[in-house]
């Protein structure tokens, strides 16, 4: 029997209900491309689909007669959910405020920051230069791991685990004591991991066991080999120009949040106010390496 999980069933919903919201009883304006019982479907509601498809140029054809198709199902749907009055759930009321208010916060950022400009080739060579570990001293991880749950990973494994270099004995263990778990390899660069992270597998001998935690589940590593993977300086200039775009807009984002902070007046109610040094939360890069034994 196939089971629907419901957050991902009322997560689609209120994609089509977000959508709804500012054209119920509107004239959409362009040019009709179908009537789907009385509502207009539009060029430009077409156009704007396909925009956000980054369909390549010898299937458009193919990509807009989809794009119609779906949006013709989802006008269906949403003449359903009118109907059935699921617009008047608050759950999906406060989903669309929140929706609104994300683009809302994006539109005024982009019109505010605009695009950043293209960094120079100085500005590249400058980067590739200054992190040898993603680039010209790059290395690769090929590793074999164990996924348990977290709960699993008790005093015992870990004393069997200081014992042996071998993964293989360890999943003799977890059979013997009927743990179960799943075995995978993975292959990872030096550009594909946190600094600090590639910095303590180069230290970990080669066949050498560790414990990656990631919540209610673990990981249990050993690398099988680390190799050398090197990047020239023109194979990795478009990824270096992409991080470095990205990394302005981000860092102007940051000082205009900051400068609208500082003539806005903000109290904090019924809550403790935030102190001021306490940090940003971790990242999930951050927690996996703090996890790494």
């Amino acid at each position: 029997m196939k089971h629907i999980n419901p957050n991902m069933a009322f997560a689609g919903m209120l994609v089509v209900l977000v959508s709804a919201c500012s054209s119920k009883a509107e004239q959409k304006p362009g040019q009709a491309l179908a009537n789907v019982n009385g509502e207009e479907i539009t060029v430009m509601q077409l156009n704007d689909e396909l925009s956000r498809s980054n369909a390549p140029a010898t299937q458009q054809e193919a990509a807009r007669k989809q794009a119609l198709e779906a949006l013709i199902d989802r006008q269906l749907l949403i003449g359903e959910a009118a109907k059935e009055k699921v617009d008047r759930d608050p759950r999906v009321v406060q989903a669309i405020e929140r929706a609104r208010s994300v683009i809302l916060a994006q539109a005024y950022m982009q019109k505010r920051l605009g695009t950043p400009a293209k960094p120079s080739a100085a500005d590249v060579e400058a980067y590739y230069s200054q992190n040898p570990q993603f680039f010209a001293q790059r290395k690769h991880f090929d590793m074999r791991e164990i996924v348990l749950p977290t709960r699993e990973v008790t005093d015992e494994l870990k004393a069997v685990m200081d014992k042996t270099r071998s993964l293989d004995d360890v999943a003799a263990w977890l059979d013997q004591h009927k743990v179960k778990y799943q075995k995978a390899q993975l292959s990872r660069s030096g550009s594909e991991l946190p600094p600090e992270l590639s910095a303590k597998l180069l230290a970990l001998a080669k066949g050498q066991l560790f414990i990656v935690r990631e919540g209610e589940r673990s990981m249990l590593v050993t690398i099988a080999d680390i190799r050398s993977s090197p990047v020239e300086l023109d194979a990795a200039r478009p990824q270096i120009e992409q991080y470095l775009v990205a990394k302005k807009g981000k860092e102007a984002a940051e000082e205009e949040v900051k400068r609208l902070r500082a003539s806005a007046k903000i109290a904090y109610i019924n809550q403790p106010s935030p102190v001021a040094d306490a940090g940003a939360p971790a990242t999930a890069l951050e927690r996996g390496v703090a996890g790494l034994k």
